[in-house]
């Protein structure tokens, strides 16, 4: 289906995925009829409505509700507060938030602290973790022996030797308190992205507001799918400019269902090599443009907004040859970055290419929509200042209905947050705001501890499990710096399982002297442990308040009483504290319920003139006793009891009003008044800061302008021999993309969610056929760093050469043949850090072949499965 003037399909792949662009799709509807109605329950009218936290960090923002009767969660909720509209819309949960009720209940709910049947201060039988039988036990005697094996190594090996990755906020006080512990640093989600933020002038938050997107007439969706990673908002944003008349042009290896309601184009790409695409769509427009017949380039904010593009704009003292026109052209090295440069990496037709870059600087309004799945590659480290310098040659920064827009939290609805609550910006809001406790043996961070300035006591995420097993990590200058780790401490999330080499980190946990997890399911964490905590869920804590997009405030209350034996973090923390000598004042100031009541009343809400703010609540003194807390009595906009009974506050919008948001339409107007938080005051395509940042650290040379590195394993690593072209070991790509069914390794475990979604392999058939695989068969996937076993889906939605295993599946390792039966990508990836310290998920190369043994058993048969023997005993 070729669009006016698009070039017609030249080769296999392009004539591939136009046949599935006029096949329509082979739809992405559910595999089974779920049990939802049965599962649901009725209600019965005798219960009450209570807003319910939905915490797991997926980027949805969804509103939920549960129905309690005499107790108990019978069923669940979502938005209803406020008639749905466009300008007014409900915040609606998506199939995660509504599973809640029956994760939070499921078989591997811990109930009870337990202790390894074979531990003994020291370790006892290490090789036991994961395999070993567990014994319930009292929580005194829980936290004596967390309490114990804290003191004695620290008196033993010093405060380094206790390693805690992300070990969370409160069990941090209590740590800092004790003398600090090792940390880690580095990018999860975003990949390269973060740096950009911080140093290119791309700053974050960065969208435009919902209301001047929808005028958008083109979206380059770019490798982005919010109907499954960020279900809500982003995709009804789309819809309502799709329903306005915008086009829409999808570059992905995978044709997934955003694009499947919305594109009017595919345009196919391999994983990691979008970097070439752009690069040679550059070249078109340097080449095409004909400021006086065909205007191609916005030369104007080009020369006035930016730095580094031409030899005319370096920063002072940079290198003449460091400028991006001078290297696509190729003048300085002779190979010119041209289309068919590009199309040889990333596998779309140079004809295509070049269609694109006409298309894109030809439309007056247009977004690029991409993600930070696309940065999560190896060596991509220029790569968002690729997609800046694109988007400013074409003129779309600053300026109404065009935008460069990178998915994370606050997708298509960019600005100023409109309802604000203290300590109420973060989706992910766990902490007290008291005076944070130093940790003494990391040095200060920036940015959240993704980029560290000296790095002492601080290992990158890809070197945890290696520092471990090896005993020493990476510092300044590839400096290589002794370090002797006895303890791991997991607070938070599951590190075995969602760190790169999951079976790398299983040998990590076999080797300390001690391993605690404190968690609310018995996942790979806590399965490697010697010592599991029971912890409760934020339905059984007093609530929380958190924003939902720039327009709303939440405010979540308690759902349920703690599950059997089950103890809040704050709880275990002042527990702890109490056994190590320390005041639990430090680790407490005061209480959750007045921490989550003082949120509440510091809550603003913008007027409608766009700049003042007011209370959002009243406050009387019979509420303060009647929440039993103190505090000051206010007058705002509605009443607390109000906003407590709803859960959540909408901000009234509509067209025209004064909430409207242009990213950067202030610099773009007058740069020097309004300068960028750069080195120039411009947005840097010359870069040094990053370049500097990633040249410290060790592990890659970068030039400050976007070059094209290959990754690790990306595209080219599939070929033993790339100038000839002949493949080797490997010869497939993976795409590890966000599922519905999870949001990372939170819901995997929820029976329902494996009944909706399962996690199969995605091949196309024209890698299947060759290798006798047929749609539903068992295969087994090899990389360089471990094997998989995974049912098969077989579709022409991938492009060949690449296939597709979701990220967040529990690992399941058949310790005998080494293979991982649950479906863990990171199973398959290795934990070679490169370029800042982020970690790559999205460069992995594997082969594939048809699994002679017993079939797979299904993720819905083995959902209720307790892990270990008797793990209740």
């Amino acid at each position: 289906m070729n669009a006016p003037g698009m070039p017609r399909a030249r080769n296999p792949i392009e004539l591939w995925a136009a046949a599935v662009r006029q096949a329509g799709g082979v739809g992405f509807g559910l595999k089974k009829e779920p049990r939802a109605r049965q599962l649901l329950g009725s209600g019965g009218g005798k219960g009450k409505w209570i807003a319910a936290d939905c915490w797991p960090d997926c980027g949805s923002k969804g509103f939920n509700k549960a129905y309690v009767e005499d107790g108990v969660v019978v069923r669940m909720g979502t938005d209803d507060t406020i008639e749905d509209s466009w300008n007014k819309p409900q915040l609606r949960a998506c199939a995660r938030g509504q599973s809640l009720r029956l994760w939070l209940l499921g078989a591997d709910r811990l109930k009870y602290p337990m202790k390894r049947k074979h531990w003994e201060p020291g370790g006892g039988k290490k090789e036991l973790r994961g395999k070993d039988e567990w014994v319930r036990i009292s929580w005194d005697e829980a936290l004596d022996i967390l309490a114990g094996e804290l003191k004695r190594i620290k008196q033993s090996y010093g405060n380094e030797a206790i390693l805690a990755p992300w070990v969370g906020a409160i069990a941090a006080r209590a740590l800092g308190a004790y003398g600090g512990f090792t940390d880690q640093w580095g990018a999860h989600s975003t990949g390269t992205w973060l740096p950009a933020h911080l140093h290119t002038g791309f700053g974050y938050p960065h969208w435009n507001d919902r209301f001047d997107m929808v005028e958008t007439k083109l979206f380059l969706l770019w490798g982005t799918n919010p109907v499954w990673s960020q279900a809500g908002l982003p995709a009804y944003t789309y819809m309502q400019a799709k329903r306005n008349g915008a086009r829409f042009i999808a570059i992905d290896p995978f044709y997934n269902p955003t694009y499947e309601m919305l594109t009017d184009e595919w345009m196919p790409i391999r994983p990691g090599t979008d970097h070439a695409l752009i690069l040679g769509m550059i070249h078109t427009l340097l080449v095409e443009d004909d400021p006086a017949a065909n205007k191609l380039i916005d030369w104007d904010f080009l020369n006035r907004c930016t730095v580094g593009f031409d030899a005319e704009h370096l920063p002072e003292g940079a290198d003449p040859r460091d400028n991006l026109k001078d290297y696509v052209l190729g003048l300085n090295d002779g190979q010119p970055r041209d289309a068919e440069w590009a199309a040889q990496i990333c596998g779309a037709p140079p004809e295509r290419i070049r269609w694109l870059a006409r298309l894109l600087a030809k439309e007056e309004h247009a977004a690029i929509c991409t993600s930070g799945g696309v940065a999560r590659i190896d060596n991509a480290d220029t790569l968002p200042q690729a997609f800046i310098a694109l988007t400013a040659m074409t003129g779309h920064f600053g300026k109404p209905h065009s935008q460069l827009g990178v998915h994370h939290h606050f997708g298509t609805n960019g600005g100023p947050q409109l309802v604000q609550g203290q300590n109420s910006r973060s989706y992910a809001n766990s902490h007290l705001r008291a005076p944070p406790i130093p940790n003494p043996v990391c040095d200060d961070m920036m940015a959240g501890g993704f980029q560290h300035t000296s790095r002492k006591g601080c290992i990158n995420i890809n070197e945890i499990n290696t520092a471990v097993l090896n005993g020493h990590y990476t510092g300044v200058d590839g400096e290589k710096v002794p370090i002797d780790l006895r303890m791991i401490y997991h607070a938070h999330g599951s590190r075995v399982n969602q760190l790169p080499n999951t079976v790398e980190g299983i040998r990590a946990h076999r080797k300390v002297e001690f391993v605690v997890t404190q968690n609310m399911f018995m996942n790979a964490d806590a399965i490697y442990s010697d010592l599991v905590l029971p912890v409760t869920s934020r339905w059984e804590r007093d609530g929380n308040v958190c924003i939902g997009y720039r327009e709303q405030l939440l405010w979540h209350s308690k759902v349920m009483e703690p599950y059997f034996e089950c103890r809040d973090d704050l709880w275990i923390g002042v527990e702890l504290a109490k056994r190590l000598g320390i005041d639990p004042a430090i680790v407490e100031p005061w209480s959750w319920k007045q921490e989550i009541f003082n949120q509440v009343a510091d809550a603003r809400v913008m007027n409608e003139d766009g700049k003042t703010f007011e209370p959002l609540v009243t406050i009387t003194k019979d509420d303060l006793a009647a929440f039993d807390v103190e505090g000051v009595p206010q007058q705002g906009r509605i009443t607390v009891e109000e906003f407590r009974e709803k859960g959540i506050y909408h901000i009234p919008r509509e067209p025209g009003d004064n909430h409207g948001f242009v990213y950067l339409k202030e610099f773009r107007e007058d740069p020097d008044a309004n300068p960028l938080a750069t080195r120039s005051g411009k947005l840097e395509i010359h870069c040094q800061a990053i370049a500097d940042l990633v040249n410290r650290l060790g592990w890659s040379q970068i030039r400050p302008i976007p070059a094209y590195v290959p990754p690790m394993e990306g595209y080219e690593a599939t070929f033993s021999d790339w100038e000839q072209r002949i493949k080797g070991d490997y010869p497939l790509q993976v795409y590890n993309i966000h599922m519905p069914r999870r949001a990372h390794n939170f819901f995997d475990n929820a029976t329902v969610m494996r009944e909706l979604f399962p996690h199969e392999y995605i091949m196309n058939p024209i890698d299947a056929a060759p290798r006798g695989i047929a749609n539903g068969d068992t295969v087994l996937i090899r990389s360089p760093w471990g094997k998989v076993l995974r049912t098969v889906w077989v579709t022409p939605h991938i492009m060949p050469g690449v296939t597709i295993l979701g990220q967040g599946s529990r690992v399941d390792l058949d310790e005998e043949t080494g293979i991982d039966r649950g479906g863990c990508a990171n199973v398959l990836k290795g934990s070679k850090p490169t370029g800042g310290g982020h970690i790559g998920w999205n460069s992995l190369i594997v082969e594939v072949e048809k699994w002679t043994g017993a079939p797979l058993r299904s993720d819905v048969e083995t959902a209720h499965v307790i892990p270990l023997k008797d793990a209740y005993a």
